[in-house]
């Protein structure tokens, strides 16, 4: 190993990069520009949804009923419409996504204690969403519920309003979120979106750096020259590396700044876990360009090993432990499950070494594997 030919290596290839502002531009702009683009549009909060009411009955206690949902943060009320036939155009055009039908004698039948039932008219073409939606009614109504029975016993025996309210719930649930008490999803997309765009870039411009220089032919001056595989390949992947951390450095960055997640981890065990992870997902470049022989070829198998796991096998969209036992032993040999518990724990939990090591030394074993595949993989062609 020639220290002098492994820097001029690098620096031939940091040239090249520089020269070309395609590649350039995917080295460096196109992460952060996914990293916002992801951040601002992939959002799991159901919040502000617009919906309508048809007020049958129109009284104060249906008036009363129909604002506890325009006043919820979840609902953005749209107006009152005057039959269901409305209400179908509405949803047909996407205008609404909630209506409430409130039917005559509202009042009258909770005057005389009967049940007065109301209908909830969802929009059922996201089943994630519309499930959300009928807990967020689910509670609203049941909180109305016990008002009205809390009332109605206090009318009835004489009794003060707070002692039935009592009454009518005796047991008082407290909810306490730890972690993310805002219930925010962009603090756990945010992080995510660093092992995402992780996983993507550095496989990418590896792979690509590596075959165009079999497809330009200039493979050929190393195979003729005393470089040795191992020279050439920390030469050539040695600039990836530096621009795969910078970038990791910014997303970051964005993370703080931008989305203004929480960091409570140890910076000095994430930013060590995050090189490793860097060194990993260049090695799978590396490996698939030692495997064709053109950037197409490149490009399309580099999406499938990459983009698959990264988004359905890591925790970015489903909690890993909902997924069925094939799946679940697909997501644990993959890097993306390791470094998304990482990242996820460092950022929300304040987890360190202490409780990550396992995850950053399993990250470590796929970087030395998949160097050492490329590494076999590679021969210099003999001289003719």
């Amino acid at each position: 190993m020639n220290l002098k030919r492994i820097v001029a290596l690098a620096w031939k290839e940091w040239r090249e990069i520089v020269r070309d502002r395609l590649f350039f531009a995917l080295a460096f702009i196109v992460p952060p520009m996914l990293m916002l683009v992801f951040g601002f549009g992939l959002t799991l909060d159901v919040e502000n949804l617009p919906f309508a009411v048809v007020d049958h009955d129109r009284t104060p206690a249906s008036r009363d009923y129909a604002y506890r949902f325009i006043s919820s943060r979840y609902f953005d009320f749209k107006g009152y419409a005057d039959d269901e036939r409305v209400i179908d155009r509405l949803l047909a055009d996407n205008r609404v996504r909630v209506a409430l039908v409130i039917p005559p004698r509202f009042h009258e039948r909770l005057a005389r204690g009967e049940a007065a039932p109301v209908q909830v008219i969802i929009d059922g073409t996201f089943p994630m969403r519309a499930q959300t939606t009928q807990g967020y009614v689910a509670a609203i109504n049941a909180a109305v519920s016990a008002e009205n029975m809390a009332q109605a016993l206090s009318a009835t025996r004489g009794v003060p309003l707070a002692e039935a309210r009592a009454r009518v719930q005796p047991v008082k649930l407290e909810v306490r979120y730890l972690y993310n008490q805002s219930i925010k999803s962009i603090w756990s997309m945010a992080p995510k979106l660093i092992m995402l765009i992780m996983m993507l870039s550095p496989p990418f411009l590896t792979a690509l750096g590596v075959v165009r220089e079999k497809e330009s032919g200039s493979i050929f001056n190393i195979y003729s020259s005393t470089v040795s595989p191992g020279e050439f390949l920390l030469g050539k992947l040695a600039p990836y590396v530096l621009i795969s951390a910078a970038n990791w450095f910014i997303l970051w960055l964005l993370c703080l700044g931008v989305y203004q997640v929480p960091f409570k981890g140890d910076p000095l065990f994430f930013t060590l876990a995050s090189l490793i992870y860097v060194v990993c997902t260049t090695g799978f470049g590396l490996v698939i360009s030692m495997l064709v022989q053109t950037q197409v070829a490149a490009m399309i198998i580099t999406s499938i090993v990459t983009i698959i796991p990264a988004v359905l096998y890591s925790g970015l969209l489903l909690p890993l432990s909902s997924l069925s036992p094939s799946a679940s032993l697909i997501a644990h040999a993959m890097p993306p499950m390791y470094y998304g518990r990482i990242v996820t724990d460092c950022f929300l939990k304040g987890a360190g070494a202490a409780q990550l090591w396992p995850d950053a030394l399993v990250l470590a074993g796929y970087a030395v594997g998949l160097f050492a595949i490329g590494y076999l993989l590679f021969s210099k062609r003999p001289k003719s």
